[in-house]
């Protein structure tokens, strides 16, 4: 399968924290970062992982975190979001099995196993049901399908646990749609809101996994760094 993450981001939700170093090195142990631990739990579940890593502010300082994976580098990081990074690593969408994960995103090992690294059987994106109130990213839903993702939703299903798993011919629909957004100046979207638009445009069927019992966090203000640390000492 092959894995792409984009960290390009300043995390500049956590400034002054990560005025110094990106989220992604944010250090979960004396030895481990989020970027490591996410490298090495998709190695040890599957062997063949193609892992892409999007990079950006201070792409040289994460370079030197992890081998054995593909950086492409985004210089724009600055003036674009995440739609961009991902445009930088497009040719990759024509690939059998394709997860797209946020750089800041850290899992218990158990949900690694259990649907990251698991051949897709169809578009879909990892939600958390309990999360009903001051969700960051959220989803609306109706008979096992995603109707809208956003960041302005008042009333939602759960929240979206920043990864998006697509098999070959979802994920080369998702690159024609980010090329076009792209091309008309829609740099600074999140590469979601393509998703979105392909719903609302042509009727895409993009179906959920709930992942409610699973530990996981987006690291975007100090509370996520503990509970990062928690779920990174988990048995």
């Amino acid at each position: 399968m092959t894995y792409i993450f984009l960290m390009a981001g300043k995390g500049s939700r956590l400034h002054p924290l990560t005025l110094g170093y990106p989220k992604s090195l944010y250090k979960l142990d004396k030895n481990t970062s989020i970027l490591k631990r996410m490298v090495s739990l998709i190695k040890k579940y599957d062997a063949d992982a193609d892992i892409i890593v999007v990079v950006g502010f201070m792409s040289e300082k994460i370079k030197e975190e992890v081998s054995g994976v593909t950086f492409l580098y985004n210089p724009f990081y600055e003036v674009t979001n995440s739609i961009a990074s991902l445009w930088f690593a497009r040719e990759y969408l024509n690939h059998e099995n394709v997860a797209i994960i946020n750089g800041d995103i850290v899992v218990e090992e158990k949900l690694v196993k259990d649907y990251i690294c698991c051949n897709v059987d169809r578009p879909k994106v990892l939600i958390d049901s309990s999360i009903k109130n001051a969700g960051d990213y959220n989803v609306q839903v109706n008979n096992g399908r995603i109707l809208v993702m956003s960041k302005e939703l008042e009333h939602y299903y759960g929240e979206y646990a920043g990864i998006t798993k697509l098999d070959r011919e979802s994920a080369v629909k998702l690159k024609h749609c980010i090329e076009g957004m792209v091309e008309g100046g829609m740099y600074d979207q999140w590469y979601e809101n393509a998703l979105v638009q392909m719903i609302f445009n042509e009727d895409f069927q993009l179906f959920y996994e709930d992942v409610s019992e699973y530990k996981w966090t987006e690291v975007d203000c100090v509370s996520d760094m503990l509970l990062a640390k928690q779920i990174h000492t988990m048995l």
